[in-house]
C-alpha cells in the first residue's frame, strides 16, 4: 500500500457533507474544509492521514471561528489503529472537538462524535484513594516522571517497616510488629506477601526470605 495523502480524504468527506445539504469548500482561509448550510454555524474539517498532535493544535485554532470543528483521518486497519482511535476518541471528547474516520477503501465516512462542551464527570472515589494515598505516604521518596523504576507508595513504605523490624529482631508475632512500626496491617501484610520479602515461621509468627534480607541490605547500603 501507498503512501497516503491528505487530499484523498477531501473528496469523501465533501461528498458526506454534501447529502446533508452543506455548501463544501477546500482550503478556504486556514482551514482545510468549510461546509456551510443555510444560516447555521459553518462546519470545519480538518484533514490528516492520521493522528497527530498538530492536528488537535489546527482543529483548537479553529474553535474561534465556530464551535462545529472536526478532526478526519483515514481509518487504518487491525488493533493498533483501533487503539489509537479508542486514546484519540477520549481526548476529542475532552476538546469539545469532532472525530471522523474515512475508509479510503469503499470512501466510507464515519462520525463517531459530534462536537459538544465536555464536563468531565469526577470520580469521588478516585479522589479518595488518590487523597489517602497522598496522606499516607511518608515524606516525598519518588522522583516526578520516572518510569521504569519501582515507585515507593504507602503500601511499600509499611512494608519496608515491617521488614525492618524482622531484620532486627528476627521473627516476630504479626501484632508484635504491628504495635512497635504502627502499621496496623503488619499482619495481613506479611501474610499477603505481595514482594516476595516475608515468610510465615509458625502460626503468626513471620520471618524474611532470602529476597526481603537482601531488600533490608540493599536499602542500608543506599542510604549510607
Amino acid at each position: 500500500m501507498g503512501r497516503i495523502l491528505e487530499t484523498e480524504l477531501y473528496q469523501p468527506v465533501k461528498t458526506f457533507l454534501t447529502d446533508q445539504g452543506y455548501e463544501v469548500k477546500a482550503e478556504v482561509g486556514a482551514a482545510d474544509i468549510v461546509a456551510c448550510r443555510g444560516e447555521e454555524d459553518p462546519v470545519i474539517v480538518e484533514l490528516k492521514t492520521g493522528f497527530t498532535l498538530g492536528l488537535f493544535h489546527q482543529a483548537i485554532a479553529r474553535l474561534s471561528v465556530t464551535d462545529a470543528v472536526y478532526i478526519a483521518v483515514a481509518r487504518g486497519p487491525g488493533r493498533r489503529f483501533q487503539s489509537a482511535l479508542k486514546n484519540n476518541l477520549k481526548l476529542a471528547r475532552r476538546l469539545g472537538l469532532g472525530l471522523i474516520t474515512v475508509r479510503l477503501s469503499d470512501g466510507l465516512v464515519e462520525v463517531h462524535v459530534d462536537p459538544t462542551p465536555y464536563a468531565p464527570r469526577k470520580s469521588k472515589q478516585r479522589k479518595d484513594r488518590l487523597l489517602k494515598e497522598f496522606a499516607r505516604r511518608v515524606g516525598d521518596p519518588n522522583t516526578g516522571g520516572s518510569t521504569r523504576v519501582t515507585l515507593v507508595t504507602a503500601y511499600r513504605q509499611d512494608a519496608m517497616r515491617c521488614a525492618d523490624h524482622l531484620n532486627a529482631n528476627g521473627p516476630s508475632r504479626g501484632a508484635e510488629v504491628a504495635r512497635v512500626t504502627g502499621v496496623a496491617r503488619a499482619t495481613r501484610m506479611m501474610a499477603d506477601d505481595h514482594y516476595g520479602w516475608f515468610e510465615r515461621v509458625e502460626r503468626g509468627i513471620y520471618g524474611l526470605t532470602p529476597k526481603g534480607e537482601a531488600s533490608v541490605a540493599e536499602r542500608q547500603q543506599d542510604a549510607d
